[in-house]
This record gives structure tokens, C-alpha cells and sequence, in this order.
């Protein structure tokens, strides 16, 4: 009787253990579902936050130390991959952050961006390769995104709906999801990713499929116009010309006359007095009579361009642009936006880096960094293009029976590439960035023969 005690006491106590080696060994069986997990991380709120502090760790960013650590047994499995041209542009980019960050004024502060970079541009993209071993790998993926920006859209349309949303012009209609009026650009960059997969797994597929997938993406549309985001409205339409031009060029050119001529009616038709209306509309009076954000957007491109100007090869240091920014900006630059909703209250967000990724990476990295960066960009979106435009029919489609992620991977490779020439990465939707850039390399590079044999087919 005691003996049974004892052992009724000892499972009871390493209960939790056996639970944590059971969830360990599922998903190093199953990476891939890690990798969906982390992508739906990204909703999770991760409330208030100090926007001075030197990092955040989200439940996105412990989604992707959980997809690395699920990896590991791959990894000596998948260590050909790194032999070829995959290899090299990761281990470039690697190299370009590290000499930037040991040539930086401040080494100790630009640790953390060097591991921000590694991370997000290295380590998960490389982990999304070797999660990605069959066809449902990759609807597990893509589904997550799709489910994510479809929670996203809902929450936004009902933040314009009953008022709830960030502040935009005195009222509080602007669509922020899950992430309210700190993080201005997660709800316009799930959805615009959410959108992006969808009409690309809808031009690989046929049937039904198609059709719901092209549904769904109309459906995006509405959200992301609610989030008032100009950048991401002009990625989704650059990133959804890129993907019919390689799946469908013949129509490519008709799809775009009529996609114009609906957007002049539709902007002709939408009040100016509306919050969308008046937002549309600044995009045709950026260059001749920018608004205030604008106007501060271009001088923080400026302030950077000096930046990199006295720091032409290693840059001031990763996360240091903040610190020199007030040496270089023009007298008349705001040192803060404005950001507002009903939960979070009124308060001054520091403007803490260009908007602009690549000026960004040239301020803070220079040459260094920007050519290793660029390397690893540039490598992903040409290996997804031109590997898509083999797996294409005689006819411009993509093969009926796979190919499944061809089309979306160069979507979203050509979204991220767009949407950094108006933000940068930060906040949770960088883990989304970085597990979508993954998808990308996977397809433009697979790590085996027999994989992509066995997904194209």
C-alpha cells in the first residue's frame, strides 16, 4: 500500500514533465505546426509597453524560439541546404550585422540589435526550411496566416464599426486589431500578408478552392482599407501585380488596366469626408502636398541619408539610431507621432527609426550591413521567381497538380520588399515577416531534391 502511495505521489509530481516531453516530442515530429503556432502568436495582445525600453519579447518571439529548438534534430538532416547559395547569403548577412555591430560606438547596446537581426533574418527563416517537408507543411503555414488575418479583419471591421479603434482625425475608427495604437501597422500587415497568401494559393489551386480563396481575399480588402495604412495598401497591390505577372502574364496586363479603372471609380466614388476616402486620397499628394506624417517620414529618410553618409561602411551600430537621430534631423522634424485609442489613452510615440527599412539597415550597418542584407533579400526574391516561372505550364499557369506554394511565396517575398520602402520591421508582426521570408527561401532554394519532387507533383 505504501509503495503505491509512493508512486501515485511521483507521477503525480513529474505529470508536468512527462506533459512538457510529450508536447517536445510532437513538434520535433512536427516542426511545421510550431511554426503555425508562432504565426498565430502574433494576435496574441501583448498589451501596453514602454516604446523607450532597448527590446520586447512577445509571445510571437517565444513562438520562434520554440520553432528553433523543434528544428534541432533536422538540422544535421538538412545540413546540405546550407551548401549552396542559401548557405552563403545567411551566413553573409550574419557576417555584414557582426562587423556592424563590432565597428558601433556603443557594442554593448548594438548586441541586441545584431540579435534581432540574426534572429528574424537567420535563425527562423532557417528553421521555416527545415520545418517544411511535405504538402501539409505548407497549408499549415499558409492556413495559420490566412486564420490570423481573418481574426485580425473581424476585429478591425468591428473597431470602425463601434468606434472603438485608434484615433484618426478625432475620431476612433482607425482598424488596429489586436495590437491597438502602439503598434499602428499590425492589423494592415497581417491582413495584407493574410490577402497575399490567399490570392496566391488560389492561383496554384483549381475548383472550389480557388474560388474560396478568392473570397476570402476580397474579403481582406475592407480591413485593410479600415486600417488606414497607405504603405501596406500600395504592398498589396505591388505584391498582387508580382504574382499574376508570373502565374498568369498573358492576362496580366487586361487585370491591370481594370484593376485601375476600379480604383479610380472607387476613389471617385468614396467621400472625401470619410476616414478612408481622405486617406486614399493623400497617396496622389505625397509628393506635392505631403500631410504631416509624410512630411516627418521624409525627414527621418533624410536623417538617416546623413546618417549613412558620415558612416558609410559600418553605420553608427545596430540601435543606435534613435541616439544620433536628433544630431541629424532637420530643426523642424516631430520628435514624436501621436497615438491614441480608448484603452490606451492619448500619449507622444517617439519616432525611433527612418520608416524605411533599407535606409534603416544603411544608417545603422552601412555597406556592410546594407550589401549583406540586400544580398539576402534580392537571393530569396529571384530564387522564388525564377524557380516559380519552371514550375509553370506552357500556358503561364501554375501546375495543377502542386506547386502550391510557388505563386504565395513570391507574393510575399515581393510584399515584404514593398512595404519596407515605408516601414520597418518591429513589434509582433516581425515573427510573422520573418516565418513568411522562410516560406519564400524554402521555395526558391529547397534543401532536397526528393522535397521538391515531392511538393510539385
Amino acid at each position: 500500500m505504501r509503495t503505491h502511495r509512493i508512486r501515485l505521489a511521483l507521477a503525480v509530481l513529474f505529470a508536468p514533465l512527462a506533459v512538457v516531453l510529450a508536447v517536445a516530442r510532437a513538434a520535433a515530429r512536427w516542426p511545421a505546426a510550431v511554426a503555425a503556432l508562432a504565426v498565430l502568436l502574433v494576435c496574441v495582445p501583448a498589451g501596453d509597453r514602454d516604446m523607450s525600453a532597448s527590446f520586447h519579447v512577445t509571445p510571437a518571439d517565444v513562438g520562434s524560439v520554440l520553432l528553433v529548438a523543434a528544428v534541432l534534430p533536422r538540422l544535421r538532416a538538412g545540413a546540405g541546404w546550407l551548401r549552396g547559395w542559401p548557405g552563403a547569403v545567411l551566413v553573409a548577412a550574419v557576417l555584414g550585422f557582426g562587423v556592424a555591430t563590432m565597428a558601433s560606438s556603443d557594442p554593448a547596446a548594438s548586441v541586441v540589435g545584431f540579435a534581432r537581426y540574426v534572429q528574424l533574418f537567420v535563425v527562423v527563416p532557417a528553421a521555416v526550411v527545415l520545418s517544411l517537408r511535405e504538402r501539409r507543411d505548407v497549408w499549415l503555414v499558409c492556413g495559420a496566416v490566412l486564420l490570423a488575418a481573418g481574426l485580425e479583419a473581424v476585429v478591425g471591421v468591428y473597431q470602425y464599426l463601434t468606434g472603438t479603434g485608434a484615433s484618426f482625425e478625432g475620431q476612433d475608427v482607425r482598424a488596429v486589431g489586436t495590437f491597438g495604437a502602439w503598434d499602428i501597422m499590425g492589423l494592415s500587415t497581417v491582413v495584407g500578408y493574410g490577402l497575399v497568401v490567399a490570392v496566391g494559393l488560389a492561383l496554384a489551386l483549381r475548383g472550389r478552392a480557388r474560388i474560396g480563396l478568392f473570397a476570402l481575399a476580397a474579403l481582406l480588402v475592407l480591413p485593410l482599407l479600415l486600417s488606414l495604412s497607405r504603405g501596406a495598401l500600395m504592398a498589396t497591390c505591388g505584391a498582387v501585380a508580382a504574382m499574376m505577372l508570373v502565374a498568369v502574364p498573358r492576362l496580366t496586363l487586361r487585370v491591370a488596366v481594370f484593376g485601375a479603372a476600379v480604383a479610380v471609380l472607387v476613389g471617385a466614388m468614396a467621400p472625401a469626408t470619410t476616414a478612408v476616402g481622405a486617406r486614399v486620397a493623400t497617396i496622389g499628394t505625397s509628393l506635392t502636398d505631403p500631410d504631416r506624417s509624410v512630411s516627418d517620414r521624409y525627414e527621418l529618410w533624410q536623417t538617416a541619408t546623413g546618417m549613412w553618409g558620415d558612416h558609410p561602411v559600418t553605420g553608427v551600430g545596430p540601435k543606435l539610431f534613435p541616439a544620433y537621430r536628433d544630431t541629424y534631423a532637420p530643426l523642424h522634424l516631430s520628435s514624436s507621432s501621436d497615438v491614441e485609442d480608448p484603452s490606451l489613452g492619448f500619449r507622444h510615440q517617439p519616432l525611433l527609426s527612418p520608416h524605411n527599412m533599407y535606409l534603416l539597415v544603411l544608417s545603422e550597418q552601412g555597406l556592410a550591413g546594407g550589401l549583406a542584407f540586400a544580398g539576402l533579400l534580392l537571393g530569396v526574391a529571384v530564387g522564388a521567381w525564377r524557380r516559380t516561372r519552371r514550375a509553370a505550364r506552357p500556358a503561364g499557369l501554375p501546375n495543377g497538380r502542386g506547386a502550391l506554394a510557388s505563386v504565395a511565396a513570391v507574393g510575399v517575398v515581393a510584399w515584404t520588399l514593398l512595404s519596407f520602402l515605408f516601414g520597418d520591421f518591429g513589434g509582433p508582426t516581425a515573427v510573422l515577416m520573418s516565418v513568411l521570408v522562410g516560406l519564400g527561401l524554402w521555395w526558391a532554394a529547397p534543401p532536397a531534391a526528393e522535397r521538391s519532387t515531392e511538393i510539385v507533383r
